[in-house]
């Protein structure tokens, strides 16, 4: 059986499998029912490994294991294998939050609250940085920043991040606006964010720029979060962002953005002509 390296690739992130899991449950999708020998040879799996492959299979319910002799495995439709691996990871996320939520109020999460207020004395503000790899991990830290907000958020992106601000940000800035918390977007207006920016505008005063390409965040005139990287230019998983608390640095930039503000068209006036 020869099955492509980038299918395979592709099964395994779908269905959070192991390289011979994934090898084994194609073999026995091929054969219908099989031995663990045979599924071993075609899918080209150490013998030694093959029951305890089938067997991790069997548990996720990919497989059912026929009984007599010689032992049989047969495969499982696909579509059921899916809403087994469905029902199986709503399972877990649901234990794994309800672990995590009835952590409030204890004493770990006091125990955890003293260590880093204690730990955070002994560190010098310039030491709160660090390189922040890949998009999805960019704005999960985004997302606490603004969430921590008390009294301005300034933000300078690109045509699509304005798109991705509605999607990850908005509903923080929704709860940040109900707390008179100034939020501030620049960003290149088209058509392709058109939908976007008009959405923001009710949390947010939103300006067009076209001379400027910049990609970052600064909450209260402290805490920065910059890009170093075009996002037309680079793809989502190599994204880096450069997180800073420095009100130094923090507030120059601030006050660049305040000179550049007093120079962007309003929102409305660009929307108004797309």
């Amino acid at each position: 059986m020869i099955v492509k390296e980038d299918f395979l690739n592709k099964l395994r992130r779908s269905f959070n499998l192991n390289l011979y899991e994934v090898r084994i449950w194609t073999a026995l999708l091929s054969r219908g029912v099989s031995t663990a020998g045979e599924l071993s040879d075609i899918g080209n799996v150490p013998r030694s490994r093959a029951y305890d492959v089938l067997e991790s299979l069997e548990k996720k319910g990919f497989v059912v294991l026929k009984l007599g002799k010689p032992i049989k495995y047969i495969a499982v439709e696909p579509k059921e294998v899916v809403e087994r691996v469905k029902k199986n990871i709503r399972e877990e996320s649901d234990n794994s939050v309800k672990r995590l939520e009835d952590l409030r109020g204890t004493d770990v999460l006091k125990e955890l609250d003293t260590l880093h207020s204690e730990g955070i004395e002994f560190v010098e503000s310039s030491d709160l940085s660090g390189a922040i790899r890949g998009r999805h991990n960019i704005y999960t830290h985004l997302e606490l920043m603004v969430k921590n907000a008390q009294k301005s958020v300034n933000i300078m992106t690109t045509s699509k991040g304005l798109i991705r601000k509605v999607e990850a940000l908005k509903p923080e800035l929704e709860k940040l606006s109900k707390k008179n918390v100034k939020i501030r977007i620049a960003a290149p207006l088209n058509k392709e964010c058109s939908a976007a920016a008009k959405d923001l505008l009710k949390v947010a005063d939103i300006k067009s720029i076209d001379k400027i390409a910049a990609r970052f965040c600064i909450i209260d005139g402290k805490e920065l979060m910059f890009m170093i990287m075009d996002d037309a230019d680079v793809h989502p998983t190599y994204d880096v962002g450069i997180w800073i608390t420095t009100p130094f640095f923090a507030n120059a930039l601030n006050g660049l953005f305040e000179i550049a503000w007093k120079d962007m068209d309003p929102a409305d006036k660009i929307l108004s002509k797309i």
